[in-house]
């Protein structure tokens, strides 16, 4: 009798409810397996925590914003870096620079105070700006010298460029490299769902490690004046054993080279007096 009702029990179940089941337990476990991640990283050095977005976002843009300057924002299309309270106190003319139009449209009113649609290798500016922020784009562009001299065109002679980089030494990088873009998309949202928003546009590491872009940028009339190097990122926190295996692998990169070992990195690049763009 009691054979016969789970039977039918599980017979009365839809395809539909075996795969919500199955979903939710996969994400219990994706779930075990950060809080596992996460105890480990507590016996690493808080260097080697620090969430280079995170840096950039609340520590390093605060402190290059003076009030009453002009601020590019370089992509950051419908999510403005800098919030309105902020704007406000400070006095910011922050204009909006992206590709995507409908992404500028879509900003919360009021953040932008003008846009431009354009695309910032192709794009030149007319050395208005004190400030250009661009975070987490080079990485998407095919030439990142023709980036970097749109962006030195923007700013005033002394002015200041500020950028967040994922590193192309990493070895998420080197795994977007050679994975096909549906297929990597498939993957990252597979795990991770609430990375739709802003993760898995095609990217391209061109010339994107500290030493690299610093190098470039000072053909380019920038010439870096700070450089923080980050350690931390959360894309193999799905499996402890392979988080705990890329931690020792960027612990011997690091130990033999320093800060190109980094996972992501900012700079700060300051407009020499003269150049020419």
């Amino acid at each position: 009798m009691e054979d016969s009702l789970l039977q039918t029990r599980l017979a009365d179940r839809s395809p539909g409810c075996w795969s919500g089941s199955f979903s939710s337990l996969f994400r219990k476990l994706i779930a075990s397996q950060i809080r596992l991640t996460r105890k480990f990283d507590e016996l690493l050095s808080s260097q080697l925590r620090i969430d280079g977005n995170a840096d950039f976002i609340d520590n390093l843009v605060p402190q290059y914003t003076l009030a009453g300057a002009v601020v590019y924002d370089v992509g950051g299309g419908k999510n403005p870096l800098i919030d309105a309270e902020r704007k406000a106190q400070l006095g910011l003319d922050i204009v909006g620079l992206d590709i995507d139009a409908e992404e500028l449209a879509a900003a919360p009113p009021g953040r932008y105070n003008h846009t431009i649609c354009a695309d910032i290798v192709s794009y030149r500016g007319t050395r208005d700006a004190d400030l250009v922020i661009c975070q987490a784009l080079l990485e998407h562009v095919l030439d990142t010298g023709q980036a970097l001299e749109a962006i030195a065109s923007i700013l005033k002679p002394g002015g200041q460029a500020l950028l967040f980089v994922p590193s192309r030494n990493a070895v998420y990088a080197r795994i977007n490299l050679l994975l096909p873009q549906k297929l990597k998309q498939r993957i990252l949202y597979g795990i991770y769902p609430h990375m739709r928003r802003s993760q898995g546009f095609p990217a391209h590491y061109d010339r994107c490690t500290p030493a690299a872009l610093e190098t470039l940028a000072l053909h380019k009339g920038l010439r870096a004046v700070e450089r923080r190097a980050y350690f931390q990122s959360d894309y193999f926190r799905f499996c402890f054993p392979i988080h705990a295996l890329w931690r020792f692998w960027v612990l011997l990169f690091r130990s033999l080279n320093g800060d190109q070992a980094a996972e992501t990195f900012s700079l700060v690049l300051r407009k020499e007096e003269g150049a020419a763009s």
